[in-house]
């Protein structure tokens, strides 16, 4: 098993360019179960071949009154082998059944995550093997996932969501090797590893499959999750083709950061989902449930030209405007109660103000504001209140700022939070639209635009 085990490790290595001499450190999550037991023992013996410094990580949830126990079981089997260790005890604040599962997952990454970073390790190994591969693929099916469901786990990836940075890597290299062979060699090398008594409650999914599903299907499909396990890699495949496909699509119909409605309805329904699954995902946006999609894409498609629409996910709200289609925050109703904040200009290069959740930009500029005059002012930061007017350009007339935005076919929903700076009684920018021409300074030189951001 250990070459086996070797050669999986080194193409994971090689596929995330792991492989420099710099790289010296690696670590595994550690239970202290089976499966992480052998696994410990795996990269200890690799480690010791190619110099490499190994870690061990284990999490603490104190869902079981045998944590404690576990916790010191793995420290000194780690101390015995001479492999660093570390742990982190999470609490665990979603208590129901059906969502106790996950809760621990993510609280179990999120540490994962956080080890690594403290200790400056790159990759994190976890002991999934070929039965968990058959079992994810089983359960995938079962929800009704879609292809990326039934792609399975991969050997390698990036898993931003989990473990909070996208620069740390988990790799499974025992993917390939069943929990019968990995019994076996735990038995042969007499390493010692704890039962976690909650692998065997019924109550959770994945238990169920793996006590009462598993066994029938192997007394009548023998060799069954070698099969499930090709299929996942099928299915990455297709996955891998679908992703491409909607690159493509969506940098056809990107316009900004927003879709071209015109452009999308050239696509087939199928093609317009996939496509939107991925820009979804680009924003990190959690995917929707096909029934949702489904009626999003109505709404949007067949919307008249002028419809403010608005379709709200958990995550943001999706929005029509003019043909164009935004994936826009959920903002704080807060935010739009904000009396008006004075301040003054220091030269900065920019203020941030979280009570309008964004950041003023003064930038240097050959047309502009007079620098000295703009120090010397009384600033004010505020939404509208109504009435306010601007003048953008000499050569342009005074207009009210409703009449501006539609000129500058602002979204009507952005309208709200976009804040206006003042000197005094005097308009000098409305963010959205520009500055005012009256403060401008006639003379080009040091200049300041004013620009704001949201975060």
């Amino acid at each position: 098993m250990q070459a086996g085990f070797e050669r999986a490790l080194g193409e994971i290595r090689t596929r995330v360019s792991l492989s420099g001499p710099g790289v010296a450190k690696i670590a595994l999550a550690y239970s202290g179960g089976l499966d992480s037991a052998a696994l410990l023992h795996l990269l200890h013996a690799y480690g010791q071949v190619q110099h490499m410094e190994v870690y061990a990580f284990h999490v603490h949830h104190g869902l079981s009154s045998n944590a404690d126990d576990w916790l010191a079981h793995c420290r000194a089997q780690c101390a015995a082998l001479g492999v660093t260790f570390d742990a982190r005890q999470v609490q665990i604040t979603r208590k129901d059944k059906n969502g106790i599962e996950e809760a621990a997952r993510q609280s179990r990454y999120a540490a994962l995550g956080d080890m690594c970073r403290a200790h400056g390790v790159p990759l994190l190994l976890t002991a999934h093997h070929l039965d968990d591969q058959a079992e994810t693929v089983l359960l995938q099916l079962l929800r009704g996932s879609g292809v990326a469901g039934l792609s399975g786990m991969d050997s390698a990836n990036h898993a931003a969501d989990l473990l909070g940075d996208a620069s740390l890597l988990m790799g499974r290299p025992l993917l390939q090797v069943t929990r019968e062979d990995l019994q076996a060699y735990v038995t042969t090398h007499a390493i010692q590893y704890v039962e976690d008594e909650s692998n065997l409650d019924p109550r959770y999914a994945r238990n169920a499959l793996r006590h009462q599903v598993m066994p029938k299907l192997e007394e009548h499909f023998p060799g069954f999750q070698q099969r499930f396990a090709r299929t996942a890699q099928h299915a990455q495949s297709a996955q891998r083709l679908l992703i491409e496909l909607a690159a493509e699509d969506l940098q056809q119909c990107l316009d900004g950061e927003c879709v071209d409605v015109s452009k999308l309805k050239l696509f087939s329904a199928d093609r317009i989902d996939n496509m939107l699954r991925y820009w979804f995902g680009l924003r990190g946006v959690r995917m929707p449930s096909t029934a949702w999609l489904n009626e999003m894409r109505t709404q949007l498609l067949e919307a008249k030209h002028d419809a403010q629409l608005c379709v709200t996910h958990a995550d943001c709200h999706i929005r029509r405007h003019r043909d164009r289609v935004y994936i826009t925050p959920k903002f704080d109703p807060d935010l739009l109660l904000q009396p008006p904040r004075s301040f003054n200009w220091q030269g900065e290069a920019s203020l941030h103000f979280p009570s309008f959740g964004g950041t003023l930009h003064f930038d240097q500029a050959e047309q502009g504001i007079a620098a000295d005059w703009l120090r010397a002012q009384t600033l004010s930061i505020q939404l509208r209140s109504g009435g306010e007017r601007l003048k953008p350009a000499w050569n342009r007339p005074t207009k009210s700022l409703k009449y501006q935005y539609q000129a500058c076919d602002v979204p009507a929903w952005e309208r709200e939070r976009l804040p206006l700076v003042f000197a005094g009684k005097q308009l000098l920018f409305a963010a959205g639209i520009g500055m005012d021409c009256h403060p401008l300074n006639p003379e080009a030189g040091a200049n300041i635009q004013l620009r704001w951001q949201f975060d």
